[in-house]
């Protein structure tokens, strides 16, 4: 959001204009700022989290998939990125932080805790968490899978 507000206040809409070395040398400290921080928080996570999520009997099919998802979407934005800041210009930095916002909502009501939860009791997790336990349901032996949702008819 910092490096969009200094950018729109340098360029404005029509992109046209100058800044001074200062003035560049703050814009590229916040953009290795945010990247540093993203580094610290959410960029190990896409890795980190579907690790400890999956349960054992389909952990490595989960990572498989989580892996060419994460590489999928790196080549979007990879592809994307210029097309969209010539169109978008300063307000691409809205646009993700816009993204990072809706990401942090989904993954505060969405995602379960892990903490202290070893791998093998993870379906219990799931079976408790209040969204996702309507698709996960008991077959016989113990075990779990995944369904289409109840229906609270």
């Amino acid at each position: 959001v910092v490096v969009g507000i200094l950018i729109g206040i340098k360029f404005g809409s029509d992109g046209v204009g100058t800044i001074s070395k200062p003035y560049a040398i703050g814009v590229v400290s916040c953009i290795c700022f945010f990247v540093s921080a993203f580094d610290w928080s959410w960029g190990p996570l896409g890795w980190l989290v579907p690790s400890e999520i999956y349960p054992l009997e389909v952990r490595s099919a989960g990572q498989s998939i989580t892996v060419s998802v994460n590489m999928l979407f790196t080549f979007i934005v990879a592809q994307t990125f210029l097309p969209m800041l010539c169109h978008f210009k300063f307000g691409l930095f809205f646009f993700f932080a816009a993204c990072e916002t809706i990401m942090t909502v989904y993954v505060t009501l969405f995602l379960p805790e892990t903490k202290n939860i070893p791998i093998e009791e993870m379906d219990r997790i799931w079976k408790k968490h209040w969204y996702w336990s309507r698709f996960v349901t008991d077959v016989p032996g113990g075990d779990h899978e995944m369904t289409k949702p109840k229906s609270s008819v």
